[in-house]
């Protein structure tokens, strides 16, 4: 484990530490010295800070930098669908069926191995597990994903999710026939109390938006398009189930009487970002899916 001594010059004082050592080395992200400083590798005159301690003039800060830690996840050869690539970010288009992550007790055949196998360099923001994931999306939900492969990157891209800057659209076949051809969901989601797997619309959720546009009507279903304005888990799935008009093939928040299609109908199929190191937007699309069009198809020829 590498040490560093450091004592703060008159022009320092007032400065919060995490900021302070992040501008030490360049490649030391924000969040990473926030995380070492939780874990107690930081300390101010032989005592342990918060990341908001403000240095005073001839403050000795000794910083422990850790051992990366081994990932416990393998590298597996799969085929991906890589949109963009370069030194610092990775878009992906993830097929439907494919988990995002490990977890405890599921460690293969997920996006995380297959990106290991890709490229070796992925921030390390997210710990072991989940080397450069800097956004997700469900299992049974098909497209775009950006990946961050540094951990400089990993935190201006986390900022611009923050800042709702950066553009998601999806696309999602519900049950009913919306009216309106515009709307906005404006309701906060938070975890079932009930049902603690699931999610649902509370008075002490966060604050969740989804804006949707009807795209064509197929009575008794409606194909739209859905833009996420913050990103809480499921949130299309549990929005759209809020208005009376849940996702198609949904097993968690649809109606019993769905179609069978192996999942929620829904494709995360335009992304936009601003690249972490140029600033320059940038802005992908992924085509629907097979066996989306291939949906669409039978019931436009059945109605």
């Amino acid at each position: 484990m590498e040490k560093i001594d450091y004592q703060i010059k008159e022009e320092e004082s007032g400065e919060r530490i995490d900021k302070l050592i992040a501008g030490m080395d360049g490649s030391w992200s924000r969040s990473q010295v926030q995380q070492w400083i939780k874990d107690g590798h930081v300390t101010v005159n032989g005592t342990s800070i918060k990341a908001n301690y403000k240095c005073s003039l001839d403050d000795l800060i000794v910083i422990e930098i850790p051992e990366p830690e081994p990932l416990d996840v393998e590298p597996e050869d799969m085929e991906l669908e890589i949109d963009y690539e370069d030194e610092d970010v990775l878009v992906v288009n993830k097929p439907r069926g494919m988990v995002v992550h490990p977890a405890p007790g599921h460690y293969s055949g997920t996006l995380v191995n297959g990106l290991m196998a890709h490229c070796k360099d992925l921030s390390g923001i997210n710990g072991v597990l989940r080397p450069g994931i800097v956004h997700r999306i469900d299992k049974d939900t098909s497209g775009l994903l950006m990946v961050a492969k540094n951990d400089l990157s990993h935190e201006k891209l986390v900022q611009q999710l923050v800042d709702k800057t950066v553009t998601r659209k999806y696309f999602a076949l519900v049950h009913g026939v919306i009216p309106h051809d515009h709307g906005t969901i404006d309701a906060p989601i938070g975890r079932d109390p009930v049902e603690r797997q699931s999610m649902t619309v509370s008075e002490r959720g966060k604050s969740a938006v989804t804006h949707f546009t009807v795209l064509e009507r197929i009575e008794p279903y409606t194909f739209v398009e859905c833009v996420l304005e913050t990103g809480r888990t499921h949130q299309i799935r549990v929005h759209m189930k809020y208005i009376g008009h849940p996702l198609v093939g949904d097993p968690k928040y649809g109606p019993r009487n769905t179609l069978s299609t192996g999942g929620q109908v829904l494709h995360a199929g335009i992304l936009g970002f601003q690249h972490p190191r140029t600033g320059k937007y940038m802005e992908f699309n992924a085509a629907l899916p097979d066996y989306f069009t291939e949906l669409l198809h039978r019931l436009r020829q059945n109605r």
